[in-house]
């Protein structure tokens, strides 16, 4: 009986948890809950299981109890089914005729008060990337990095700052027209540049690294979901092929995310092959993708990896793309729909209100 009452218990818990995240508010102990939908649809799938195994389902209240579960599993899977490999594949697999024009990017979150920097060199070393786009970079990091790389990184963008915000970019490939932006707030940088691929076209790239909603960082999601809002925009509106890399402090299968995806009109590289989780790189059992990379339809993927541990609560994201034009209407995005643009207004429109006195 004991095992029962436990399982009972667990299973109100993982209602509730199910539940919350439905609630259209920003506050951070909501939005939260948008997070571990890995872990609480294993542990729900266990519960299932053992209920079933173990207990005779004869009245009504189990009927009811287990059905619950049963709808909160469904519902719950099919948030992260499509970042599994059963799932069809948004970028489609790159065309072996088509892989030396490629462009290889790498992102990573440093951990600002990490100071060991060799598994970081290490992973530069290895994974030769032509963009590699940094965050939480002080000075302190920025002089690690520059240490380590190559003559060929001729381009960079560099604010380093001591608020876990700084960024720094550096590229082999040709930055046109590099700005910091500052979108949200005045200590919130991104890097917003065009970049000259090998046969000579230009993308336009967007590094960005929102602040996430924590009690300690921010207790609303409000100006994370903005600069996602605006970075989405800014993607729809370009006239030339896109990519939006970064440490977005929210997970692929948020109402966030999956609005942002959904108005900037771009395809998300992990989306039929994998979680590839970046974060906690330090507890093996809460770990979800906090790190992305979304791309327009004129890329196709060659290779997606997590890289090893860098002594940061981030692992490392690496991706190999092949620009392929010819082939983009063979993985168009749906177009936005007006609700999905009038939801992504609104939220820029509680951005504008809480900057209001």
């Amino acid at each position: 009986m004991l095992l029962k009452k436990i399982l009972i218990g667990f299973g109100l818990m993982a209602i509730l948890f199910t539940l919350i995240p439905l609630i259209p508010a920003d506050y951070w102990w909501i939005r939260m809950f948008d997070f571990p939908h890995i872990q609480l649809t294993t542990l729900t799938f266990i519960a299932i299981l053992i209920y079933y195994i173990k207990f005779d389902i004869k009245n009504l209240k189990d009927y009811v109890f287990i059905s619950l579960l049963i709808g909160c599993f469904i519902f719950q899977f099919s948030k992260i089914a499509p970042y599994t490999p059963f799932y069809e594949k948004e970028v489609l697999d790159a065309s072996a005729t088509q892989t030396q024009s490629t462009i290889k990017l790498l992102t990573a979150n440093v951990l600002q008060k990490n100071e060991q920097s060799e598994g970081l060199k290490a992973i530069i070393k290895e994974m030769d990337a032509d963009i590699l786009v940094f965050t939480e970079a002080n000075n302190r990091w920025k002089d690690a990095i520059i240490k380590t790389l190559s003559a060929e990184y001729k381009y960079k963008v560099e604010l380093p700052l001591d608020n876990t915000y700084g960024i720094l970019m550096y590229s082999k490939l040709e930055l046109v027209n590099p700005e910091v932006k500052f979108m949200v707030t005045d200590s919130i940088p991104s890097i917003h540049s065009k970049v000259r691929l090998p046969h000579g076209d230009l993308a336009q790239l967007y590094a960005i690294h929102p602040t996430p909603p924590m009690p300690q960082e921010n207790p609303l999601s409000t100006d994370r979901d903005a600069e996602l809002m605006m970075t989405s925009e800014l993607a729809r509106n370009s006239r030339i092929p896109v990519i939006v890399i970064g440490d977005f402090n929210d997970v692929a299968w948020s109402p966030t995310s999956l609005l942002f995806q959904a108005t900037s009109e771009l395809l998300d590289v992990r989306v039929g092959r994998g979680f590839y989780s970046t974060f906690d790189a330090n507890k093996h059992l809460f770990r979800w993708p906090l790190d992305h990379i979304y791309v327009s339809p004129e890329f196709r993927l060659l290779d997606l990896k997590v890289g090893n541990s860098i002594d940061s609560d981030h692992f490392p994201l690496y991706v190999e793309l092949t620009y392929e034009p010819e082939g983009a209407a063979d993985q168009l995005p749906t177009p936005a729909t007006e609700e999905q643009l009038e939801r992504a207004q609104k939220q820029l429109k509680k951005l504008k209100e809480k900057k209001t006195p």
